[in-house]
């Protein structure tokens, strides 16, 4: 059966780019076809009616166009904005990473509806943080830890956390070790077998198997001393790294705004 030449989806804008004289190339993650590139003629041009529909961080319904090599935007309508995240440059920095995140992990046109889903509920929880109230900040923390693991899981990269993937004996509850090429976790008497591992604390993998077994409501509730917090982020994130041989782009700016004070 012969695909309609126009079709509708909602999508979440992962990032643009400028494309031809006046267009804009858009990277988009759709619930039933992935993640798609498309195109918005005339986009950068003030009289544009499309390019405000179509800003990265945007949930958006869009009608498109197919081409042979690339789709066309045709109409777009903004369902959601995320107003109170463009406002703050903290969550901004915040909802980019996410963004990058699952841009980085999932390849074009392969449906992957969880992730679609994870993406737009952590940019609804992302939306409703409040930097002043310290409750609201350590979801935010949450969130984000939340957001990497269960990404991790949902694109084939779900770290083992329970039995030992050396020796295969349930892990005990003492101090373990993380080991990124392995992606799990050595006991003490098999860390020698990975050419690199990190220390993991007791309490930071009860927290790791929570936020990957269980749900955000869930994951939320837990109030994190600040180095529980770091070697969570430090592990997770180096998990990250190995997977995709290099930095996300969006932690150096997390980073100087950290360093920044903001």
């Amino acid at each position: 059966m012969t695909a309609p030449k126009i079709y509708t989806t909602e999508a979440i804008v992962l990032k643009h780019a400028n494309f031809g004289e006046a267009d804009r190339m858009l990277t988009l993650y759709t619930p039933n076809m992935g993640k798609l590139r498309a195109v918005v003629r005339g986009a950068r041009r003030s009289k544009s009616k499309l390019g405000g529909h179509v800003e990265p961080v945007t949930h958006c319904s869009l009608v498109l166009a197919r081409g042979r090599n690339l789709d066309t935007v045709t109409q777009s309508q903004t369902i959601e904005s995320f107003l109170s995240i463009r406002n703050d440059l903290w969550l901004t920095a915040r909802a980019l990473y996410l963004i990058e995140l699952a841009d980085a992990f999932t390849p074009e046109h392969a449906e992957n509806y969880p992730v679609y889903k994870l993406l737009l509920d952590a940019l609804h929880g992302l939306a409703k943080v409040r930097r002043e109230e310290a409750a609201s900040w350590m979801q935010h923390l949450m969130l984000l830890r939340y957001f990497e693991l269960q990404l991790l899981g949902h694109v084939g990269y779900q770290p083992q956390l329970r039995d030992c993937i050396n020796c295969r004996s349930p892990i005990q509850p003492v101090e373990n070790f993380f080991s990124p090429s392995g992606g799990g976790i050595l006991c003490p008497k098999c860390a020698h077998t990975e050419p690199v591992v990190r220390p993991i604390s007791v309490n930071a993998l009860k927290v790791m198997r929570l936020l990957q077994r269980g749900d955000y409501a869930t994951a939320s509730r837990l109030r994190l001393v600040p180095e529980l917090s770091r070697e969570l982020e430090r592990t997770i994130q180096g998990y990250v790294r190995y997977l995709l041989e290099r930095e996300i782009k969006a932690t150096g700016f997390l980073d100087r705004l950290r360093r920044e004070g903001m």
